[in-house]
């Protein structure tokens, strides 16, 4: 049986997230659910809103997409409260990882026909992330992904905004740790991947799963434009072991140190710098999702 108090975040300066949380409003009170709605901003964050009814509620219901999710997480960590995810965002990664479906009422449904279930948390210099961090090309993309080209042309908005951060596109040298290896890259992007998709999408790597202890790593050794359009299939599916451009590896816990600082961005949002120290938490959250 769903638990039967539930905070509901929803984004007040979204249409779209005002229309899909009152869906799943009247889908949670259909449910039985005592709920204490509440409403986040530029200035009031979602984590503030959990923690201000950590001691009312028994489950974080989110309306939103990645950086929704993203920003309750440092208060889910503090509070231990399960995380219900209701989509409402452009690429939905961290629902798409999961299988939780687009429609709020469906979403809703998980607490009663789906299950709790434990999912690590990345962690880029301390700071959370569910899916996926990122140094080179994946920042110029988060500042080229403005807000009005995901209400625009949605996903669609991120191969746009890829089209324009190309004309960044600038190879760098990072120097990757990961146990006593040090592996010497000259890319234009690293990503550090702790659950399986991203950038609307994309597959962190083929084999990835958002509670399997560790964090999957690639980074694009290619030179021009024309060598990473060869290899976005291989981006688009994971399947990176063929590529000599893509040099993959794995583990609990990497470092990345680059000769200038880096801006690093974690689930859409540029949150630190190099250099970076990347680690897991294995099954720090809980999130109501499909039973596997």
């Amino acid at each position: 049986m769903p638990a039967s108090r539930v905070l509901l975040i929803v984004n007040s300066r979204s249409r779209s997230g005002r229309e899909i949380g009152a869906e799943a409003r009247a889908a949670l009170l259909a449910l039985g659910c005592v709920v204490v709605p509440d409403h986040y901003d530029k200035h009031v964050r979602p984590a503030e809103l959990v923690r201000r009814h950590r001691d009312e509620v028994d489950v974080v219901a989110a309306v939103g997409g990645d950086g929704t999710m993203n920003a309750t997480a440092p208060a889910l960590l503090e509070s231990g409260l399960p995380l219900l995810i209701i989509p409402a965002g452009t690429g939905n990664d961290l629902a798409r990882t999961l299988g939780i479906p687009r429609d709020p009422r469906a979403a809703v449904r998980l607490l009663d026909d789906g299950a709790p279930r434990r999912i690590d948390i990345g962690l880029v210099n301390d700071v959370p992330f569910f899916n996926v961090a990122s140094v080179g090309f994946g920042v110029h993309l988060t500042h080229a992904l403005t807000r009005d080209s995901k209400r625009r042309w949605g996903v669609l908005g991120y191969l746009i905004a890829g089209l324009r951060a190309l004309g960044r596109l600038r190879p760098f040298t990072a120097w990757i740790t990961h146990g006593d290896q040090v592996h010497v890259s000259r890319t234009i992007h690293i990503a550090i991947g702790n659950g399986r998709h991203f950038g609307g999408g994309m597959t962190v790597a083929e084999d990835a799963r958002i509670d399997d202890g560790k964090l999957d790593v690639f980074s694009l050794e290619v030179s021009s434009i024309w060598g990473l359009l060869k290899i976005l299939p291989a981006l688009r599916s994971g399947r990176h072991n063929s590529w000599v451009e893509i040099r993959s590896l794995s583990g609990d816990a990497i470092e990345i140190r680059t000769r200038r600082r880096r801006s690093i961005n974690a689930d859409g949002e540029i949150t630190t710098r190099t250099p970076a120290v990347f680690r897991v938490m294995p099954g720090a959250i809980t999130v109501y999702a499909p039973t596997w």
